[in-house]
């Protein structure tokens, strides 16, 4: 860890790296970190009422309502441990880390709050709204008139997206264009650190479709200890990726290394990035409308750089939302401190986090660690004891953190939702209407297809 920590000066060129340079490597990456240390198997039944592919928050949402309904499932995870892209463990710092998700959004109306807190989590909430912004190659923190300045944009542009998506869509980029210091760092910390990609990639239309997330909670012990939880004593059977579903006859088959599934419907909650793999073939192929809503939900990255301090506090407080806004999208933001824990994590998102993710963990930590001397003095990075990368981008079953419309492409999301042969069945963050992105919209869309199934097959 000493040589991962001693920082080199590389330059991160934006025209070097991208998504396809990242997911053309997939082939060699290391999953170890990603991945606990067990695998749990089992038997797979051959003849479940409802087969369901994906042990996220969707799946395990989508069996659960199935069972109460009376119906078998049987739950196939590629992953050898259940969530998705909800996961925590603690070997690496000592401390819950949740690796994916960590917010429990729109608690309001998120299923997993009221659940978190009868299974004795205690969730609290933390208002994601800015504390601190520095600014520049000096990183000068903007005063107290410029952060008011920074929140009216950031209240101003989703406005001004939402009026004009009633007539067109297109990329946001189109449509807002930062002027100010403020404005940047407005624009950097909706869409890139929250929407994971950059405004010129995004659809105006589908970007108005999204709500206000707020309130948002945090966990202690990890959101993805509550995923797991809300998946405890579901039938699943984990280290089992899908190969093909067959839907062209009677009911569906789904093919696996274990053995064949046939069932009398399938939902499939894989993330689009995986589905844009190709890894799980279909039985007649997918229809060209299909096909194209598919390629027109890529998934954006939103990655972290959690950091493990020996004590020291830069003068900030516990949970404290710190963005350090840069020239060429190389900026970072850093939730302090989470209750009370010697963790600042870092957040990189839309094109740079894929860049970094292409030049791999070190580079990765060394830009992290390249802005703690710039806000806080040169011998702030000496104070890090252990830092790690996140790398969705690299596991084949997820290649990213969350889906987003290319710009132009803000229907796919209805055509992704379409059933195929009244058989197959498709749920997720992708289809989570005003909360896509989250893992709370997952669990809603989880329930709503198992009930458009039941319909289905009675």
């Amino acid at each position: 860890m000493t040589d991962r920590l001693q920082f080199s000066r590389r330059q991160f060129s934006r025209r070097q790296f991208s998504r396809r340079h990242v997911l053309a490597g997939l082939g060699g990456a290391s999953l170890a970190a990603m991945l606990p240390r067990f695998a749990f198997t089992q038997s797979l039944p051959s003849n479940p009422d409802v087969v369901i592919v994906g042990a996220g928050g969707a799946g395990l949402s989508a069996a659960r309502t199935l069972i109460k309904a009376g119906k078998s499932v049987v739950i196939l995870e590629a992953m050898n441990r259940i969530g998705g892209r909800a996961y925590t463990e603690s070997d690496t710092f000592g401390l819950p880390f949740d690796w994916g998700c960590a917010w429990i959004q729109a608690a309001d109306r998120n299923p997993l709050l009221p659940l978190a807190r009868e299974w004795g989590f205690d969730p609290k909430p933390h208002d994601l709204q800015l504390d601190r912004v520095y600014y520049g190659p000096n990183a000068r923190r903007f005063s107290e008139h410029e952060m008011r300045r920074t929140l009216a944009a950031e209240e101003r542009f989703p406005k001004m997206n939402k009026r004009a998506a009633r007539w067109r869509d297109g990329p946001v980029s189109s449509l807002l264009m930062p002027r100010t210091p403020e404005e940047e760092a407005a624009m950097t910390y909706m869409l890139p650190m929250d929407m994971a990609v950059d405004p010129g990639e995004l659809s105006i239309r589908d970007w108005a479709r999204q709500e206000d997330l707020s309130p948002n909670y945090l966990v202690y012990k990890g959101l993805g200890s509550v995923v797991a939880k809300f998946g405890e004593g579901l039938p699943v059977s984990l280290s089992t990726p899908v190969k093909r579903i067959r839907y062209g006859g009677k009911g569906v088959t789904v093919e696996t290394e274990k053995g064949d599934v046939q069932a009398n419907a399938c939902i499939v909650t894989a993330s689009t990035g995986a589905l844009q793999s190709g890894y799980i073939r279909f039985d007649p192929n997918l229809p060209v409308w299909k096909e194209d809503a598919i390629g027109q939900l890529p998934m954006g990255l939103l990655a972290k750089i959690p950091l493990l301090l020996d004590g020291e506090r830069f003068g900030l407080s516990p949970f404290e939302d710190i963005l350090y806004e840069r020239s060429g999208l190389q900026d970072i933001y850093f939730l302090a401190f989470p209750f009370e824990m010697p963790m600042m994590i870092g957040f990189v998102g839309g094109s740079f986090a894929w860049h970094l993710t292409a030049q791999g963990t070190e580079a990765a930590i060394d830009f992290a660690l390249d802005a703690l001397r710039r806000l806080f003095g040169e011998t702030a990075a000496s104070h890090v004891k252990k830092a790690e990368f996140t790398r969705w981008a690299n596991i084949p079953w997820t290649r990213g953190s969350y889906s987003a419309a290319l710009p132009g492409k803000a229907g796919a999301r209805a055509a992704l939702a379409r059933p195929l042969a009244d058989r197959v069945f498709f749920a997720g963050e992708a289809l989570a209407g005003p909360l896509t992105q989250t893992v709370g919209g997952a669990v809603i869309s989880g329930e709503q297809v198992a009930r458009d199934v039941l319909k289905r097959i009675g």
